[in-house]
């Protein structure tokens, strides 16, 4: 292996482990560019190879669901959702569970990040309304997002990637991924409302959040887009990048909102963040690293292909680097049918172990502070441990039955 190409893949994973570098402005998506500009510079990888590593059906339909994500945020429906299951008067362990019903179902049809994004200052406000323990449903938010995510193909940046790469189909996945999704969310619940032991009350400052009103028209409008969506997926066979540029194209054709609006609102942190490490991938692999990385595995009796192995593996290095670059890693080793499902929801669901497993716990962590509620790694860990392993456990069973 080329020796400039193993600094920089070293560099890049160890800044994805650490989140970045003390002393450097770099989080992990100046990193990834770092990586892939280092390796142009020193013509390791050449513009046209770097241009063909990126893999650009993914890129597509991850901009056209941030898209369709961010109707529903200008429309103002996260908010008036999560408002208005506060205003049903339930207890405190039925509002949880309506809180993760509501974020799992939001989650699987939309991109997962951006539920979070929206939700989370919206549920910091009405617990402290309602005099309740912002921190459980903060991680129930965080947990639900995650395991509704990865009953579809499009509920998460990975399981978009997966799906593309492998040429998996929308519907078979379902089957295959959805029941251990809907039995993690129950079990997601039972663990948090377990773990609370009745504790639910605290009282809070009400913070004061702003958030779009609710539109009718343009919930609506999303709504139908989605559903048609939804129906292409499930009924044709056509590639779903370009539906969802065209959701997309709909959707910017709008009298009342500047597509700029729409533009702001995309993650184009997460879509460079793809870029960098499609080109710092390729150029490992290009240079025969990646197969001396498994043959080395395969000598110590580790073999990624294996679906017990890669299910250990891509459980492991997602609490290692996050689950994007676990996925972006591994995905050039598999071979196995059910590697498709055993990738995206071994990767979604090691997400809840500790807050950098996934960029929604982070996002959710971020949009906490900004409401001046801190929520510590141990906080998160004692709650989303549980979780990670009873759902990691239901989806190993599953697979291990069906396979």
């Amino acid at each position: 292996m080329d020796a400039c190409v193993g600094f920089v893949f070293g560099f890049v994973y160890l800044g994805m482990m650490l989140g970045g570098f003390r002393g450097l402005a770099l989080d992990r998506t100046g990193v990834a560019l770092l990586g892939a500009i280092a390796l142009l510079a020193s013509g390791r990888v050449t513009p046209d190879e770097a241009w063909r590593a990126v893999d650009v059906p993914t890129i597509s339909l991850l901009f056209g669901l941030m898209v369709l994500s961010a109707q529903f945020r200008l429309g103002g429906f996260y908010a008036a959702l999560t408002r208005k299951l506060t205003t049903r008067g339930t207890s405190p362990a039925i509002f949880l569970g309506e809180v993760i019903a509501a974020a799992g179902l939001l989650s699987a049809l939309l991109a997962n990040d951006i539920v979070c994004l929206a939700m989370a200052p919206i549920l910091v406000e009405v617990c402290a309304q309602r005099r309740l323990r912002p921190l459980p449903f903060l991680v129930g938010l965080a947990c639900a997002s995650n395991v509704g995510s990865a009953a579809t193909l499009i509920g998460n940046p990975q399981n978009m990637l997966v799906g593309q790469v492998l040429g998996l189909s929308f519907n078979l996945y379902l089957l295959q991924a959805g029941p251990p999704a809907v039995l993690g969310l129950g079990a997601t619940w039972a663990l948090l409302c377990a773990l609370q032991r009745g504790r639910w009350t605290e009282s809070r400052p009400i913070p004061v959040v702003e958030a779009p009103p609710f539109n009718r028209w343009q919930t609506t409008k999303g709504l139908i887009v989605l559903g048609a969506l939804v129906a292409a997926f499930l009924a044709t066979s056509w590639p779903r990048d370009v539906v969802a540029l065209a959701a997309a194209g709909v959707l910017l054709l709008s009298r009342r909102v500047a597509s700029r609006t729409f533009l702001s609102l995309v993650d184009w942190q997460l879509l460079v963040l793809f870029i960098g490490l499609f080109v710092v991938n390729h150029g490992l692999e290009a240079t025969g690293g990646l197969t001396s990385a498994i043959e080395a595995a395969r000598g110590l009796g580790i073999d990624p292909a294996s679906p017990g192995w890669l299910f250990a593996a891509t459980a492991i290095l997602s609490n290692l680097v996050s689950n994007v670059p676990a996925t972006m890693l591994l995905l050039p080793t598999v071979s196995h049918p059910l590697s498709g499902p055993i990738l995206c929801l071994a990767s979604t669901l090691a997400g809840n172990l500790i807050i950098v497993g996934s960029i929604a716990n982070i996002i959710v962590v971020d949009q906490a502070a900004r409401c001046g509620l801190t929520i510590g790694w141990r906080d998160h860990f004692r709650l989303g441990a549980p979780v990670t392993l009873a759902t990691l456990a239901l989806a190993a069973l599953w697979l291990w039955w069906i396979a």
